[in-house]
């Protein structure tokens, strides 16, 4: 159930209840005697011939009287139009329409003698007819020949046609395709007549090849030649002017023997031999707008208990070939081959009723990124059993039935799958696939938070939050700006060696060059674009955050140890981290109100690995990406791309802590640890797991609110094991918390000092004033000295100490009063202390007293 069908057009429920409507129109309004008649002989012969670049569905059966008639769908008003019956009894094999539905193309096979629908005999004639519909006026005979013809109208892109002038392919089965021109008039208001019907200016594109694929979407041929027993690839590209190029050749390494002339999706004809389409070779050929080039081919098969598939990733350079053994809960099921389906990021090779495998095309690097389903997941029992033939837009017909069904991945599937699953690989595959669906697909973002945030088994192979932070991160702004997809991290693993169960892969890289391309425009220009990263990038150039860690713990050292940078450095990538917070604070202001504060508190550290984030991030992405119109692009896409980040992990803590308490949390260490705070504690430290080892950053508030969860949740002895492997940080927001909110319990003061002796200096001076305490003093008291001290230069003195100016009687500490008292009279002193509590020379006495017996072990 990983793909969703949705119902897009039934041959039969679409066009039967309208065809006696149209019998009674073709009739001139006099035939509804006949039109009693056309459901009952129209139901046998009712099928789709061909669906034009505009998605309008051409169809054809046989009315009452056994002529062939020809009929529209339109599938924006959904309405259905007669376009032309032919008063005669023949076979179509292929019918294309103008883009304005004023010419119609036809090619049929006529029928021996009497009629007969049997086998065709020798002898037999194909019939190419061009004919004015509008209003039905000539018929003129493009070609008569006993081989068959395909038709096609080309469309002009952007669906506007400014030229007077169709131009229709022909494609015979004698292996050559033309061009015909077809000069159109108005005449006598709105009839439409060709001009020069007696002698149609026409262009010889390709010969002499054994396979084609039209791509009505694109405006794209693409055939294959065989030179010296060797596979050519070839693609032409018909423009909008009327032009067209060969856009690339290049060799490719298949057999298609066995395979002796074969057109996809030139029209589609379900009374096709199938068993003859069984035992031959598939190709398809899947582009997609970010310059992907997929080659599918799956062999003749000679054996039906492996079933080999190759993709060749032209735009990546490699070739993954896999074989699978068909079988599972439906391996009764009989088989008409492998149907390969487009998807928009991915391509699905689907053998009915055994398995389904959806493979990424965007990121094919590593097999887990793929998801492979056998018949056991319920597979045959969405899709149908026939054969399938994929159309531009994500469209399956389903030729046997006459159904087209828009395919998109089965959301609330990979969501099941994702909860159920267990194997680490359709964990990760069913990740990213959902992921892939889209930014529309907020609420399924939404679900995902949920399981990283209660997922309590762990994964071997990769860890969830990683992945999910990294992948989402990446499918957030990739639609922005073309190019950076090569740029950007898509998946924290790196290397996937495991198995995928049921399938095996075998990968070999394309010799270089693959192709040139020969013009540069458009798709194309993307897809040189892949093709020259390929050839001239080594290594990869993934943006990763190896330089943001250096740089970052090079300034928090530098902090710590009191030295600075350059003031307009470091203000410069406080100022980043500023666009960076007040983004995401903008976008959190449109959605629903947070429980749990967070970006209330300065959290400089934090703060400066944002900036310097957003600067690595800023300048890796203009050294790749030229252009100057790009530059705003990319200012906006960073600031995007690490909110979503720090956006993501917010949300991860929301989702937890609403599940538990739908109160907003409250910032105070008065009570004890609740359940949420709990679970909030430990997904936090997940998290701080997960984000230390790619060097990513928090919001900032983190580490306070991790650390006041932590002497909620947390024993003493645990506590303190966390500070000192560095899990919890002791940020000076939680630690004054701690000593205003916490009194002075024995339980209490014992947290207090051993809080207060593990703090950085800085911020343990200030600490050590709000804690009301014997102990406090003390710390101040030696602080207090030891900046007095630290600029101290001994002076000669001339008289003696007076002893009897002090009450103890130990000259060593009388003749450190005496500095003391003297340093802090001095002006000096009064500004090294301004701003700080008052120490009185007789309290520093007796805590240096009770500190040096201490020391003397007195």
């Amino acid at each position: 159930m990983a793909l969703r069908l949705v119902a897009h057009f039934d041959v039969r429920a679409d066009v039967l209840p309208s065809l006696p409507a149209q019998a009674g129109t073709a009739a001139g309004g006099g035939g509804s005697a006949g039109a009693a008649y056309v459901l009952e002989t129209a139901y046998e012969s009712l099928h789709i011939l061909n669906i034009e670049r505009n998605g309008n569905i051409i169809y054809t059966y046989k009315d009452n009287k056994g002529n062939a008639v020809f009929g529209l769908y339109d599938c924006q008003t959904r309405q259905n139009e007669h376009l032309y019956t032919f008063e005669k009894d023949m076979q179509a094999v292929s019918c294309s329409v103008n883009s304005e539905r004023t010419v119609l193309a036809a090619s049929f096979v006529q029928y021996t003698k009497g009629g007969v629908r049997s086998e065709l005999q020798p002898g037999s004639k194909c019939l190419t007819l061009l004919v004015e519909i509008c209003p039905v006026n000539n018929v003129k005979v493009l070609k008569a020949g006993d081989s068959c013809v395909w038709v096609q109208f080309l469309y002009p892109h952007g669906g506007s046609h400014h030229h007077p002038q169709d131009h229709l392919l022909l494609v015979s089965e004698e292996k050559y395709v033309e061009r015909f021109h077809i000069q159109i008039t108005r005449e006598d208001g709105n009839r439409v007549v060709i001009r020069n019907s007696s002698h149609l200016p026409r262009d010889r594109i390709a010969e002499d090849f054994v396979w084609a694929q039209w791509d009505m979407s694109e405006q794209r041929l693409y055939y294959i030649e065989l030179k010296h027993l060797k596979s050519v690839l070839k693609c032409i590209q018909f423009w909008g002017d009327e032009s067209f190029n060969l856009m690339f050749e290049m060799p490719l390494d298949i057999s298609l023997s066995g395979l002796g002339f074969k057109l996809v999706n030139f029209g589609y004809d379900s009374r096709q031999d199938r068993e003859k389409l069984r035992n031959q070779p598939s190709l398809c050929i899947f582009s997609n707008h970010t310059g992907s080039l997929c080659v599918c081919y799956s062999p003749k098969v000679d054996s039906w208990k492996e079933i080999t598939y190759s993709i060749f990733y032209l735009h990546k350079g490699y070739r993954k070939t896999f074989k699978a053994a068909p079988g599972g809960a439906d391996s009764h099921v009989v088989t008409e081959g492998i149907s390969f389906l487009s998807l928009g990021y991915f391509v699905a090779v689907y053998l009915p009723g055994h398995f389904l495998h959806l493979l990424n095309t965007q990121h094919p690097d590593l097999t887990c990124h793929s998801l492979f389903l056998t018949g056991n997941n319920r597979v045959a029992s969405v899709l149908p059993l026939s054969p399938l033939q994929s159309l531009p837009g994500s469209l399956i017909l389903d030729c046997s039935s006459g159904k087209v069904y828009r395919a998109a991945l089965d959301q609330s599937y990979l969501m099941w799958l994702l909860w159920n699953a267990c194997l680490d690989c359709e964990k990760m595959a069913a990740l990213h696939c959902a992921l892939s669906c889209g930014p529309d697909a907020g609420f399924l973002e939404d679900q995902i938070v949920q399981w990283v945030s209660e997922h309590a088994s762990p994964c071997h192979s990769f860890d969830p939050i990683q992945e999910f932070l990294v992948a989402s991160s990446y499918w957030s702004v990739y639609p922005e700006l073309v190019g950076v997809d090569v740029l950007l991290p898509y998946s924290s693993v790196l290397t996937w060696n495991a198995e995928i169960p049921g399938i095996k892969l075998v990968t070999e890289e394309l010799p270089l060059p693959l192709m040139k391309v020969y013009n540069v425009k458009g798709y194309w220009a993307k897809l040189n674009a892949n093709l020259d990263y390929i050839k001239y990038t080594k290594p990869h150039l993934r943006y990763h955050n190896s330089v943001v860690r250096r740089e970052w713990h090079n300034l928090v050292s530098e902090e710590k140890t009191g030295k600075r940078r350059s003031t307009m450095y470091v203000k410069s990538i406080l100022d980043n981290a500023a666009k960076v917070i007040s983004n995401l604070e903008t976008k959190t202001l449109v959605s629903e109100p947070r429980l749990i504060p967070l970006l209330q508190e300065e959290d400089r550290h934090q703060r400066l690995l944002v900036g310097l984030m957003a600067s690595e991030l800023r300048d890796h992405l203009l050294r790749h990406l030229q252009g100057v119109e790009k530059k705003k692009k990319i200012e906006r896409l960073v600031l995007d791309y690490i909110s979503k980040l720090l956006d993501l992990i917010w949300r991860m803590l929301e989702t937890s802590w609403r599940k538990h308490s739908g109160h907003p949390w409250v910032f105070h260490l008065n009570n004890h640890g609740s359940a949420a705070d709990f679970e909030v504690f430990h997904l936090m430290t997940r998290v701080l797991d997960a984000t230390n080892s790619l060097c990513l950053p928090l919001p900032p508030g983190f580490h306070s609110l991790h650390m006041i969860l932590g002497v909620h949740c947390l024993p003493l002895y645990n506590l303190l094991h966390y500070i000192d492997n560095g899990v919890l940080l002791l940020t000076e927001t939680a630690v004054t918390r701690l000593m205003k909110d916490l009194d002075n319990s024995e339980k209490h003061e014992k947290l207090k000092f051993s809080i207060i002796v593990r703090l950085p200096p800085l911020i343990g001076q200030k600490v050590c004033r709000l804690w009301d305490h014997p102990m406090s003093s003390n710390i101040i008291s030696r602080h207090h000295v030891a900046r007095l001290l630290k600029n101290y230069k001994k002076e000669p003195r001339n008289s003696m100490i007076d002893k009897s100016s002090f009450p103890i009687e130990f000259l060593p500490l009388n003749y450190f009063i005496e500095i003391l008292t003297g340093l802090e009279s001095s002006n000096q002193a009064l500004s090294d202390l301004e701003g700080h509590d008052n120490v009185d020379a007789e309290f520093v006495e007796e805590a240096a007293l009770k500190h040096t017996m201490v020391l003397l072990d007195l």
